[in-house]
């Protein structure tokens, strides 16, 4: 089914969608904010003003035969190196990479980006931003969708598969000068995240967009002192590892804040907003909050997007066109505008607001692959990476907003050490039916261990069991189409990063 017309009348939106009018109005969307806030904000600086080249997609394999075989190789040294989901929370081996690599990461300014949700889209826009400011960017993000080179990306593209190698070689010797010295070897991302600082350096770049992979404080990118420190909404995730509450998770992503730095804070559980202030207290840090010194004026759908009103540190941007869906991706939009205007002094050097021509065009030129990306028609096929409660609810959110569905049928595959219980509770109430796969990485739930917790949120006759991914997806197909070519039905692909960017690859996108 196609996604809705845009509404010519701002009056008729639903209800949860209706324009704020004054700019104060923002306020009311703050998450139970605390009268104790007010002190703690006291003590804090706040900044706001009185008075890009097109992204590119995800890259394919290499056509190139010996290009891909060496790449195939990097790929196969890197994996025997600790994973992701492997982790020995500090940052003396990267300092050390640094060290006998010359501190590349000290030759340019940077923008660093934590949070829970939203941090790769956020990086997305903030580089389209910069680059339609004619600046040289860099950017690192993680986990990839299709293929490791996205994860360091200059002026908006991908590493080429030839440079990746190149830069692999560069740092070789260095990483394991490293491994010799330390008691663990550098793990997978730590080598990244080497080789990326090193990249932007070689480029050279003007600014770097770095996200970072867990947390903050111990996370292998925070040998960087950012700038802008930037804080994409804090939910749960990763309980295991950066504690049980928001604000437990907010003392582990606030390391990124550093003396001096200005911080822009996205929308917070009040919990993680204290911890997070008086962080910026404590280092001195120019804080920005949304809802308060910036934020979401107004927004409509249009087609392939949305219109939206952003109220940022120099001033209201009126009328940007962003091609993402979803409440939660204006809110995106407005942090990254923000986190751009502070990086350029907006508010404080400067107070005139960044060109609107520039700033329209930059956001209509944003992608983000794998988030509410349709990649079908007929019936519609839709993917999301969604991957914990807080990301489905949103997800599920902007689907119903988005799209004009009479039958949706789910395909979920998740990670093993994911809330999955409560990702499939915030699908529920919009997956007619709901097929359950596995993705092929050694992470994956078991097909049928997550079945047995599907049937539970959704009953035995809603509930369908495909363990390969590809039968998954004809199966929730042949589920769509039951009411007929025209009747509205679609396909929504999550769960997973990991399951969304094999689905990609076998419906034809990359």
């Amino acid at each position: 089914m196609s996604e809705l017309p845009p509404n010519g009348n701002p009056d008729d939106l639903p209800a949860p969608f209706e324009p704020l009018d004054p700019f104060d109005e923002i306020i009311a969307e703050e998450t139970d904010r605390d009268p104790d806030l007010a002190v703690i904000e006291a003590g804090s600086r706040t900044l706001r003003t009185q008075g890009g080249a097109p992204q590119s997609d995800t890259p394919a394999r290499p056509t190139d035969p010996e290009v891909d075989k060496a790449l195939r190789e990097v790929e196969a040294e890197l994996a025997t190196r600790w994973g992701e989901t492997k982790l020995e929370p500090s940052v003396d081996r990267i300092a050390a990479l640094m060290d006998v690599l010359g501190e590349p990461q000290r030759s340019y300014p940077s923008i660093h980006i934590t949070g829970t949700n939203g941090k790769t889209s956020t990086a997305r826009m903030i580089e389209a931003l910069l680059g339609a400011f004619e600046l040289r960017t860099g950017r690192y993000t993680s986990p990839h969708v299709q293929s490791i080179t996205e994860r360091i990306s200059l002026d908006g593209a991908p590493l080429s598969a030839e440079r990746f190698i190149e830069t692999y070689d560069d740092v070789k010797a260095y990483v394991e000068m490293v491994d010799g010295m330390q008691e663990y070897r550098l793990s997978f991302f730590e080598v990244l995240t080497g080789m990326a600082y090193a990249a932007f350096a070689d480029a050279p770049v003007d600014v770097a967009v770095v996200e970072v992979g867990m947390g903050g404080s111990w996370d292998a990118t925070n040998v960087i002192d950012g700038d802008v420190a930037v804080v994409t909404p804090i939910d749960l995730d990763h309980t295991d590892r950066l504690g049980e509450t928001p604000g437990a998770i907010a003392a582990e992503k606030g390391g990124i804040i550093k003396q001096d730095a200005t911080v822009i804070l996205a929308q917070q559980p009040v919990d993680a907003a204290q911890v997070l202030l008086r962080k910026a207290v404590e280092v001195d840090a120019t804080v920005a909050r949304e809802g308060l010194e910036f934020g979401v004026v107004a927004r409509q759908v249009a087609v392939g997007g949305q219109l939206v009103t952003l109220r940022g540190l120099g001033g209201e941007y009126p009328e940007v066109y962003l091609p993402l869906h979803g409440p939660y991706q204006a809110h995106n939009a407005a942090v990254a505008l923000a986190a751009v205007e502070a990086f350029f002094g907006v508010g404080s050097q400067r107070p005139e607001p960044l060109d609107i021509d520039t700033v329209r065009k930059a956001f209509a030129a944003v992608s983000s692959p794998g988030r509410l990306e349709v990649v079908r028609r007929s019936p519609t096929v839709v993917l999301d990476a969604a991957h914990n409660p807080a990301g489905a609810r949103a997800t599920a959110e902007a689907v119903g907003e988005a799209f004009d569905f009479s039958r949706l049928i789910g395909v979920v595959g998740a990670s093993a050490d994911k809330n999955v219980r409560g990702l499939l509770e915030a699908f529920e109430p919009i997956f007619a039916e709901v097929v359950i796969t596995q993705n092929t990485s050694h992470r994956a739930m078991d097909a049928d261990e997550l079945a047995a917790i599907a049937v539970e949120v959704f009953g035995d006759d809603r509930v369908q069991v495909e363990p390969r991914l590809p039968d998954a997806l004809e199966a929730a197909i042949t589920l769509a189409e039951e009411e007929g070519e025209f009747a509205g039905g679609g396909v929504l692909v999550t769960g997973s990063v990991i399951t969304v960017g094999e689905a990609r690859l076998l419906l034809g996108k990359g």
